[in-house]
């Protein structure tokens, strides 16, 4: 009998507070950079190796500001070392204009940044700047992952690559599952429109979803090939329905189901490979 070949180990993110939700929603919400670097810690312990970062101001609110991204990252970096990437979001939230978004990334230089296509290149018109800010994020090693709430933008991201406006052979990409649905809650089968037999196949790509089928969401992608980011910032509740106590809570779920399958958890190190491939 022929061996059984393994399936690639797979990266699994945390997103552990977005920008919208607060301690109201869940009490163990980071928000400060002292909670975020203990969410990290705690995190990277149960399995993630990355952690998607959002900071806030002083009463709470979403934030792009270098100064405070420079603080988050130093605090969680003390904390988990190389051992989790650290990912910088640059997320609009109806309160920034693409140059604002593309100046706070230019002036961090973080590890990786995700970037919602619609929001960086909203029309044609915002095109040739979005693939300038992809050829800066090259030349200065920042992973950039492109965040598709729909087929329609996995094509039209396909297109910019064959006109010759993304610099990355390799493209790392988010693929969002039910966000604009009347519930907001993801199913597995919602991640099967993003890879049907006609639709363009990215190399390193990542599956979120929202509410309590997250979980077995993720896992579906991860049978798929693709990676796995779980967290606060979609979800709060653990496949069983109940509410998790934490972010770790989630990971160690993701981590369960993926591991099941048969398959092993990529570390931070592979993680970073394997966009370098």
């Amino acid at each position: 009998m022929d061996p059984i070949e393994p399936l690639n180990p797979v990266a699994i993110a945390v997103a552990p507070n977005g920008g919208r939700r607060t301690k109201s929603d869940h009490p163990a919400l980071p928000m400060t950079v002292v909670e975020l670097a203990a969410t990290a810690s705690g995190c990277a312990e149960a399995g993630a190796s990355m952690i998607h970062l959002h900071v806030r101001d002083k009463e709470g609110r979403h934030l792009l500001d270098a100064d405070a991204y420079r603080q988050a990252l130093a605090s969680v970096r003390t904390a988990v070392g190389d051992r989790m990437v650290i990912q910088i979001t640059s997320e609009a939230l109806g309160i920034y204009e693409p140059e604002e978004q593309m100046r706070v990334v230019r002036d961090v230089r973080p590890e990786a940044v995700s970037l919602a296509l619609r929001e960086l290149a909203p029309d044609e018109a915002h095109e040739p700047s979005f693939g300038t800010f992809l050829d800066w994020l090259r030349k200065e090693g920042v992973t950039p992952q492109i965040i598709l709430y729909s087929p329609e933008e996995v094509l039209r991201l396909a297109a910019l690559q064959k006109r010759g406006l993304i610099p990355f052979e390799n493209l790392p990409v988010l693929y969002v599952l039910g966000r604009y649905t009347a519930t907001q809650t993801s199913r597995p089968d919602d991640l099967l429109p993003f890879l049907g037999a006609n639709m363009p196949v990215f190399g390193h790509w990542m599956t979120c979803a929202f509410g309590r089928h997250e979980t077995a969401c993720v896992a579906a992608g991860a049978l798929l090939g693709g990676h796995a980011r779980v967290g606060f910032e979609n979800n709060l509740f653990l496949p069983n329905g109940e509410q998790a106590s934490a972010n770790e809570d989630l990971v160690a779920a993701a981590r369960q189901a993926i591991s099941a399958c048969g398959m092993a958890i990529a570390d931070a190190d592979a993680l970073r490979a394997s966009w370098n491939r």
